[in-house]
């Protein structure tokens, strides 16, 4: 069973990860029940739909969860994602995210965007209702009871292949009724998801559900559905031109406006114009949550005085839309460094109120972000694939208002396993290292603040592992100066980050005693459950002989004779924190030392890096990650 508030440790998690990884313990574990299976079979058999593609549908949409009725970030519920927006409708709060500066420059006045409008519904998000009608039965049992909730997807694809006039199909005449299902307006969108849908089918899938339910679907590799049914549906394509995209994914052109908009040189957005990757590298890509439904977002991207990131992925069926370019910079992660040399994802949803993500988004995600690290030469690692919550704030002021998305639901282990860089162990014991994973189904946290300061959210399955200042569940949590500057411990506040580690990123190991382990973090020792973790193996930093202490940085800004005649230097200010003696952190690669100065510049020449010969590191220093001067410090191996 799941404990609430870390994960059981030692071969249960190694059966669990295996289960993850697709392969699912065997059928006749009392551990695990077929009940869901059998629901799929019985409703199939009563709407005259082909199991297969029931239960491909409901994998691409949920993964066949329940989620325990709770609405996923696109208001859908249960193993079908049945969508209710009337019922999940939900903004952001107060309490979603820090007020900071997404564009996070200092040589320009700070930019605080309004809160976002009222949340704007999709006509497409009410398919509850339409099943309920369908089966005749109370809305509230399909958004509850999950054998209910698959009839109802039954009967929805039944009703959407009776209404195109097939009859009598196989499995490969469906095509059509999935792309339907999707909800997508667009062709490009609709025909991504069915298209989705049976690839599942094809290469089959098994696995256990958040709930304990084993449920396989047999591979049929011979399969071949009839694409041809989706010009049946009369959807409209999309704006595609120019649009940078890897082949099969549902992308559309959506961009985001550079406009001048007052009196001012500066009085314009809202992003800038560059040269990327010629004149200056990539290497990050940010991963965001919207805080705004899907249409909302949309409204936002088009004001010139709000902010800009480069994509937006849709919840439902993991549609796509480009705003800026890879050449240009948006405004998005609050740190310039970061800003400058990264590409931003937003995903429809909410770190907090908003629920879980789909598959559909998830694939659509990863796909994306595989075309984006093997285009700009961008390593598949959590030092360089970042949350906004990892991204450092720039200096000592700014630390406590950066912002906390995706948020500790956001599945980063399934996430690369899909980008194609899955989590597994690289050392052992001896080596020095951790990367932390626990089992995201088993790991029920329950934080607080998701709906009001202090209130205890419902129990959710998490990638984060909760650090203690001493080898025991009661101990305090570790201090974070830079959140709590009285040096008061941490808390389980959703966005209270300063005593977490997340899934993918490694520390040092400081120390072990019994079944607990302590990394090094924020200066201080942090303690946690082997069990949550891998071992591992690589480089890490720590200060040089007789240095009782260096600096801590959070962006890899040049000095000062770098910058040219009449060109203000930006000033390298250490953030609150330092690296004391004897601690190691674990290395992420060489930064480079870069300042980009950017001016209003349609032609997209004009903004160009400054670039220095200080040499930078990159190191995983507590929740986010930050920088140190590679002349303060030695590089050495972690098992050294």
């Amino acid at each position: 069973m799941p404990r609430l508030h870390a994960v059981a440790a030692g071969a249960t998690s190694l059966v669990l990860a295996l289960s993850a990884a697709g392969t699912a313990p065997a059928a006749t574990s009392p551990s695990y029940v077929q009940d869901r299976q059998r629901a799929f079979t019985a409703a199939a058999a009563e709407f005259g739909v082909p199991v297969d593609v029931l239960l491909g549908v409901s994998y691409l949409e949920s993964e066949w969860n329940g989620n325990s009725g709770a609405p996923s970030v696109a208001a859908g519920y249960g193993p079908m994602h049945l969508t209710d927006f009337a019922t999940a409708s939900r903004g952001g709060t107060e309490f979603d995210e820090g007020p900071g500066d997404p564009r996070g420059d200092e040589s320009r006045r700070a930019l605080h965007p309004a809160a976002p409008p009222p949340q704007v519904p999709a006509a497409q998000l009410q398919t509850l209702t339409r099943a309920a009608a369908l089966l005749g039965i109370d809305p509230a049992r399909l958004r509850s009871d999950p054998a209910q909730n698959i009839r109802g997807g039954a009967a929805l694809l039944a009703d959407h292949q009776r209404q195109l006039g097939l009859t009598g199909q196989g499995s490969a005449g469906w095509y059509g009724a999935v792309a339907r299902y999707s909800g997508a307006t667009d062709s490009g969108a609709a025909g991504d998801f069915a298209t989705e849908v049976f690839s599942t089918i094809q290469q089959g899938a098994d696995r256990v559900t958040d709930d304990g339910q084993h449920v396989a679907l047999a591979a049929e590799p011979g399969l071949k559905p009839d694409t041809a049914q989706l010009d049946r549906l009369g959807l409209a394509r999309p704006t595609s031109n120019g649009v940078e995209c890897p082949h099969g994914l549902s992308c559309e052109s959506v961009p985001a406006p550079y406009t001048q908009f007052g009196p001012t040189a500066e009085d314009y957005g809202n992003h800038d114009t560059a040269d990327r990757p010629a004149a200056g590298k990539v290497d990050y890509i940010v991963i965001h949550d919207t805080e705004a439904s899907w249409d909302t977002t949309l409204k936002l991207i088009n004001d010139p005085k709000y902010v800009s990131w480069n994509y937006t992925i849709r919840s439902n069926d993991g549609h796509v839309a480009q705003h800026v370019l890879g050449k240009d910079v948006a405004w998005h992660a609050g740190n310039w460094y970061f800003n400058a040399k990264s590409v931003g994802i937003e995903h429809e949803g909410f770190l907090a109120q908003g629920g879980w993500y789909t598959e559909a988004m998830y694939r659509s995600s990863a796909k994306l972000v595989r075309y984006l690290a093997q285009r700009y030469q961008i390593p598949l690692d959590r030092q360089h694939i970042l949350g906004h919550d990892n991204v450092p704030g720039t200096t000592p002021s700014t630390v406590a208002g950066m912002h906390t998305d995706p948020g500790p639901h956001w599945d980063w282990a399934h996430y690369f396993a899909l980008i194609g860089a899955p989590l597994f162990p690289t050392g052992l014991p001896f080596t020095g290292m951790v990367t932390i994973k626990p089992d995201f189904a088993e790991n029920k946290l329950v934080f607080t603040g998701c709906t009001a300061k202090g209130v205890p959210c419902d129990p959710r399955s998490s990638t984060s592992v909760i650090l203690h200042s001493q080898p025991s569940d009661d101990s305090p949590l570790l201090t974070d100066i830079g959140l709590h500057p009285g040096g008061e411990p941490q808390t389980l506040d959703v966005n209270d980050v300063g005593s977490r580690a997340e899934t993918g990123q490694q520390y040092a190991v400081a120390e072990r005693r019994g079944d607990w382990t302590a990394i090094w973090y924020l200066g201080q020792k942090g303690w946690f459950h082997s069990g949550d973790a891998l071992w591992a193996t690589g480089f890490v930093v720590t200060p040089k002989d007789g240095r009782a202490s260096v600096p801590v940085y959070g962006r890899a800004y040049p000095e000062a004779a770098a910058y040219p005649p009449g060109q203000t230097p930006q000033a390298i200010v250490p953030l609150q924190y330092s690296l004391p003696a004897g601690q190691r952190y674990v290395y992420g690669g060489q930064a480079a030392a870069e300042y980009l100065p950017t001016v209003w510049d349609p032609s997209g020449t004009k903004n160009t890096p400054v670039r220095g010969r200080t040499r930078y590191y990159e190191i995983q220093f507590g929740h986010r990650v930050a920088f140190v001067n590679a002349d303060d410090v030695q590089l050495v191996p972690s098992f050294v």
